[in-house]
């Protein structure tokens, strides 16, 4: 009686979520960083990722740090509540679980959420600067960097062999882009 209409969804970047961040160096302020979220993948971590970039359950990634930089590794933040790489919580509630582990760590610029362990996301992530596979199954890649590979180049410069960087890193604003 009905004719049934199947619709093909590719995993296009149009239909994939695209948020920002603008950071400053030390008050200094760098290009636009815009990531692109895996959301038909791990739909749950590139959500809890999205709404913390638009603040819009009322907390967020504006104001916090990136904490722990490392070059040759990752630059890591999202402590959005003791701001030192102790803290953070999710949209869920304090932790959430690991939704899976299909995406590895191929190339700079992943971005993959931090954790104390299996099943112990919050808000903090990790962004890679070069390809680690050791992490793979690890921690769960939920995104990627589509525009400001540089500016995360100039954030690895003011990182250190201890994680401590040498300068603030500030978010001082983020969001969604809509298309």
């Amino acid at each position: 009686m009905f004719n049934t209409v199947r619709r093909n969804f590719s995993t296009s970047s149009a239909q994939l979520s695209k948020v920002y961040f603008d950071l400053t160096i030390n008050n200094s302020k760098q290009p636009r960083i815009v990531f692109e979220l895996f959301d038909k993948t791990v739909p749950k971590t590139a959500e809890n990722f999205r709404a913390l970039c638009t603040g819009e359950k009322g907390f967020g990634f504006k104001d916090s740090i990136f904490h722990r930089v490392i070059p040759g590794f990752m630059a890591q933040g999202g402590d959005i509540t003791h701001h030192n790489g102790y803290g953070g919580k999710s949209i869920y509630g304090n932790k959430f679980e690991d939704e899976n582990f299909e995406i590895k760590h191929t190339k700079p610029g992943q971005l993959s959420m931090a954790n104390a362990g299996p099943n112990t996301n919050g808000s903090q992530f990790f962004i890679t600067t070069v390809p680690c596979p050791w992490l793979d199954g690890h921690h769960v890649v939920f995104g990627e960097i589509t525009e400001g590979l540089d500016t995360l180049k100039t954030v690895e410069s003011y990182g250190s062999p201890s994680g401590k960087p040498k300068a603030e890193i500030k978010v001082v604003e983020s969001g969604e882009l809509k298309d």
